[in-house]
């Protein structure tokens, strides 16, 4: 049986049973604070409130699903947290299904943008700027491609992808095209935009899952397990593979995934994240492939790629098993220097932590740090790392949600719809889960996909919203009043890529050194994140910046205070 199917089985062995359910007594068991330490905060210093209803926000997310069972409906779709029109509020960007056949709808759904008025409301211009893109949407990753000032929009679809250029007016043209990023039929998964070789452009890494189509799928059997409709495993499918695009710098890429080394292997890519894990001062790319071994790149420096994910460790979870990959991001947890990754999977298997042990090494810490365990009987998909209460060190959000629509009628350990999970960070050495102590935001049960997380009120803390299968999103805002220090940053290079992706930034602030990265899509099929941001608990000034640019160069800033959004511009030594 596949990790996929493993909890989709009525037939599962006993044996299977009886793990589980001694599994669950466990984690049932486990104190609800048993990673605290002697005089933290009590109650939980975090705290959300579900907002949805009040923002003006109507989209509404659809599958297509007809009652056929195509896989690709399990797996869209992603969201995008950006501010595509320059003027200081993080707008959001949808992404939607397409309706599959014998799916009828009275008008075709489309991604929709929202622009954030500011005050927690936000108006739908999606018509006005043009982006309503109507294919089926899976991933989106945002940068600003050719450098002109503006951020630029990438949506992986099933079918041709869509690259939406920025014309800095309000509005966008669809390039892909011409652009040469289109990628034809693949069903796409998670994208990411990097510097591949340090030469100020940005390339693109596109993600593919399985090879797959409506008319070879409709010659198959309707899959049926112990009389209940199930979608497919991957495992059913052949994996398709990546494909990375250089860009040439005058508004066009060019393929060169079997230059680079990437297009050699073929996985079923979900979730991703481009990362320099080993801190040589390139990127690498981190890629789940679903119930199949991940891949980690690793960048030589000149743009080739060497696939090292068994070697360094990321390829399985301690167990050395493959997992229902989902989404994935990366953050130093602890504090020690070197960007850790975590995983989301599916139900009865662990999420992973992989801890970087530096040396190219990493080590799954999952049950050391409790990071997640309560999550095992479900499936979980957008994950991102962010210092919630502003403590100085980052927290989790987990999205969860079971792709089998019917799972209940059939399992009484886990549900089609379920809460969202919260993971306090307790001194970079344990996680708390805190979901059913940070107010109301966690109580919404959904079927829930990607996840970003970002200040959309410019208040110094990170507020989060999710995308939900077949239905409205959630949006949380972070009410907590912890009293603690903090400093957003934004990058702008000027040699380097403008938007600084891939840079490595340090914040000392008196004894902590806190370590971040710019990304360009991360998590499940998402992007979010591209204004850094550092919790610096009771310390209110910030000693030194050290900011390493893709491509070679390093700049330091000094003495700078606290609770500020600051722009730090390439060269210039001075914080705006």
């Amino acid at each position: 049986m596949s990790n996929f199917s493993r909890l989709t089985n009525p037939s599962a062995t006993l044996v299977g049973a009886l793990s589980l359910g001694v599994l669950l007594a466990w984690f049932s068991a486990l104190p609800r604070d048993s990673a605290l330490t002697a005089g933290e905060e009590r109650p939980c210093p975090i705290l959300f409130r579900e907002v949805t209803k009040s923002t003006g926000i109507t989209f509404r997310h659809t599958d297509g699903s007809s009652g056929r069972r195509y896989i690709v409906e399990t797996v869209t779709g992603g969201l995008a947290l950006f501010d595509y029109d320059n003027d200081g509020d993080i707008d959001i960007y949808f992404l939607n299904g397409a309706p599959t056949p014998g799916c009828r709808v009275d008008a075709p759904p489309r991604n929709a943008l929202y622009r954030n008025d500011g005050d927690w409301h936000f108006t739908d211009v999606t018509e006005t700027t043009g982006v309503g893109d109507q294919g089926f949407g899976l991933g989106v990753a945002v940068a600003d491609y050719n450098n002109d000032g503006d951020p630029d929009i990438y949506v992986s679809n099933f079918g041709p992808n869509v690259l939406y250029q920025n014309n800095g007016d309000g509005t966008f043209s669809a390039v892909a095209a011409e652009a040469g990023v289109a990628c034809g039929s693949t069903v796409g998964a998670g994208v990411c935009f990097l510097d591949m070789e340090g030469d100020g452009d940005l390339d693109l890494y596109c993600a593919n899952y399985v090879r797959f189509n409506y008319e070879d799928d409709d010659q198959r059997k309707p899959l049926l397990v112990g009389g209940f409709p199930q979608y497919r495993s991957p495992k059913e499918y052949e994996p398709e593979p990546d494909v990375l695009f250089r860009n040439n710098g005058d508004g066009t890429f060019a393929d060169v995934s079997q230059a680079t080394g990437i297009g050699e292997r073929a996985g079923t890519g979900m979730g991703i994240v481009c990362l320099d894990y080993d801190n040589d001062r390139d990127t690498d790319l981190a890629v789940l492939n679903d119930v199949s071994a991940n891949f980690l790149f690793e960048n030589d420096g000149q743009g080739k790629f060497r696939e090292v994910g068994l070697v360094t460790g990321f390829a399985f979870n301690a167990d050395g098993m493959a997992l229902g990959s989902m989404g994935l991001d990366c953050g130093d947890f602890d504090n020690d220097g070197w960007l850790d990754l975590f995983q989301t999977s599916y139900s009865a298997e662990l999420p992973v932590l992989y801890r970087n042990a530096g040396l190219g090494f990493f080590e799954d810490v999952t049950r050391a740090t409790e990071a997640g365990i309560r999550t095992y009987p479900h499936v979980n998909w957008g994950v991102g790392f962010a210092d919630f209460d502003n403590d100085g060190y980052r927290d989790l959000f987990l999205a969860n949600g079971h792709l089998q629509d019917n799972v209940e009628q059939y399992s009484g350990s886990t549900a089609y719809e379920v809460r969202n999970t919260l993971l306090r960070n307790a001194g970079g050495r344990r996680f708390v889960d805190v979901s059913e102590a940070c107010g109301d935001g966690l109580l919404p049960k959904r079927s829930s996909r990607g996840a970003g997380l970002d200040d959309l009120d410019n208040d110094g803390d990170i507020d989060v919203v999710v995308l939900n299968s077949r239905r409205e999103p959630t949006l949380l805002r972070n009410d907590s009043e912890t009293g603690k220090h903090w400093i957003e940053i934004q990058l702008r290079g000027t040699s380097a890529n403008r938007d600084g992706v891939g840079a490595q930034v340090r914040v000392i602030s008196g004894d902590v050194v806190l370590l971040d990265e710019v990304h360009s899509g991360r998590g499940y099929q998402s992007h979010f994140g591209s204004r850094l941001h550092f919790g610096l608990g009771r310390r209110d000034r910030v000693d030194r910046i050290e900011v390493r640019w893709i491509g070679g160069g390093a700049d330091v800033f000094q003495n700078l205070p606290a609770n500020r959004l600051v722009t730090l511009v390439e060269g210039s030594g001075q914080a705006h």
